[in-house]
């Protein structure tokens, strides 16, 4: 899941929540788990998130594909639930997401614990280093000619 395609996940997730309760208009507030909570009549709505854990918690593991025809959500909503760490694919399925860097298979996330751990050791390289020095902000101009002392009656 490259940055375009993360954004577009984003924005049709958030796109896809509610917002006003369906019963009275009502303002809602968040509960927890994809369910929300009409402040006025009290009629609790639910997102995509909730209706995908919802079904699980009822029917099992399923491919994303089942899940999507039997709740609604669109396949790729489940899939970047799946990228994010929202879903986990269970051990022993027969069928799993790769990691974007090597390719290996991989219950949730985007990336393996070894791609991830190289991915952290070049950042540690780079940024915590103690062996790499900082180059001066400012140079001066090299001065030529003798050396020079401080405190020193010459």
């Amino acid at each position: 899941m490259d940055k375009k395609e993360q954004e577009k996940f984003v924005k049709e997730f958030i796109e896809r929540k509610p917002t006003r309760c369906s019963k009275c208009r009502g303002r809602l507030r968040y509960i927890g788990a994809g369910r929300y909570e009409c402040f006025d009549c009290g009629h609790e709505e639910i997102d995509d998130f909730g209706k995908v854990k919802e079904f699980i918690d009822e029917n099992g593991a399923c491919p994303a594909i089942i899940i999507s025809e039997c709740t609604g959500v669109p396949e790729e909503i489940i899939n970047g639930m799946l990228r994010q760490g929202r879903l986990e694919i269970p051990d022993g399925s027969s069928m799993y997401i790769t990691c974007e860097k090597c390719g290996c298979s991989i219950r949730y996330g985007r990336f393996c614990p070894d791609c991830i751990r190289n991915r952290t050791n070049t950042l540690k390289n780079v940024f915590f280093n103690p062996e790499v020095g900082e180059k001066p902000h400012h140079q001066l101009k090299q001065q030529e000619g003798k050396m020079r002392f401080f405190n020193s009656e010459k």
